[in-house]
């Protein structure tokens, strides 16, 4: 089929590389967003599926909205007869939908009709899931409630983040992505709908969202650290400031804190929550990069008794 590939991000490049690969089908455009301003010196920089498709030597499409008149005509020139898609970052409008002949389809990081929105890997670590996945499917106006062709279940390992699930969803979902092309074209896969029994909503996370509550157990604490990591990145306060908490770990043996309460040894740090103790890994205080978090403890000469959150 003639492709025209939807993306952004970088968890979006593996199943771009996988349809280039691909000697089936051919990428005939990419649809990404608009340059945006990036490091120190907020110089506008491209999306990195903007610069995987350039290095290709794939044209690059770059609407400030998808319903542009000027990008509407472009793609019915190119005339795609699929245009899958992969965290392109914005809403599709009918016009847009109207024009391949067999439709957009989206790669989704979780199993569908969990997690439905913006940020399903997050959630689904935050709610202490033990299993995710991907799914493709069929592209309508509702928000990921289209028709299904297919699924990949991925396990949740009990240290992940979702900075690592993330990674391995991109890469099994890149092969989810490219089989599905294979299906569609040759008319062995059809879109199953989805149950209307399961549904649960992922939106994107918050700043409030991130925010850790001590008095909460310990595996829920530890579960907002991964979920949140590595962006928006869970915090607290200490001492007025926010505090960035990069990696905790389960301390079931260290019980006897109060919630926040933190507890330095020589080369560890403690904190309190609702059941027993998180020992503090990574940390970032305001302004400064991430640290391990005994130096952190070390610098800022911890009184007995001083709690996070407060």
């Amino acid at each position: 089929m003639r492709l025209v590939f939807a993306g952004t991000p970088e968890v979006a490049v593996p199943a771009l590389d996988a349809l280039i690969a691909s000697e089936r089908h051919e990428v005939a455009a990419v649809v990404t967003r608009p340059d945006a301003p990036a490091g120190r010196g907020r110089r506008l920089v491209a999306s990195p599926v903007a610069q995987r498709a350039e290095e290709a030597g794939i044209e690059v499409l770059k609407p400030a909205r998808p319903r542009d008149e000027d990008f509407l005509a472009r793609l019915r020139e190119i005339a795609p007869d699929c245009c899958p898609v992969v965290a392109y970052g914005a809403l599709l409008p009918r016009v847009a939908l109207d024009v391949p002949a067999r439709g957009w389809v989206n790669l989704h990081f979780s199993l569908l009709p969990a997690w439905r929105g913006a940020a399903p890997v997050q959630h689904a670590i935050m709610a202490g899931d033990e299993v995710t996945g991907a799914s493709t499917f069929l592209i309508e106006e509702g928000l990921d409630s289209g028709p299904v062709y297919g699924v990949v279940t991925e396990e949740i390992r009990p240290t992940d983040t979702s900075g690592d699930l993330l990674t391995r969803l991109a890469f099994a979902g890149a092969g989810l992505l490219a089989a599905t092309m294979d299906g569609i074209e040759d008319g062995t896969l059809r879109a199953v709908p989805q149950s209307a029994e399961g549904v649960s909503l992922a939106p994107k996370i918050t700043v409030e969202d991130a925010r850790v509550d001590w008095a909460a157990p310990a595996l829920r604490v530890d579960r907002v650290v991964r979920g949140c990591s590595p962006a928006p990145g869970a915090w607290t306060l200490f001492r007025g400031e926010r505090l960035k908490l990069r990696q905790t770990a389960l301390a079931p043996d260290r019980t006897g804190l109060a919630p926040g309460e933190l507890a330095v040894g020589r080369n560890t740090v403690h904190a309190g929550t609702g059941s027993h103790a998180v020992e503090l890994l990574w940390v970032q205080p305001q302004g400064r990069k991430p640290m391990a978090a005994a130096d952190w403890a070390r610098g800022v000469r911890i009184a007995q008794g001083e709690r996070l959150g407060e």
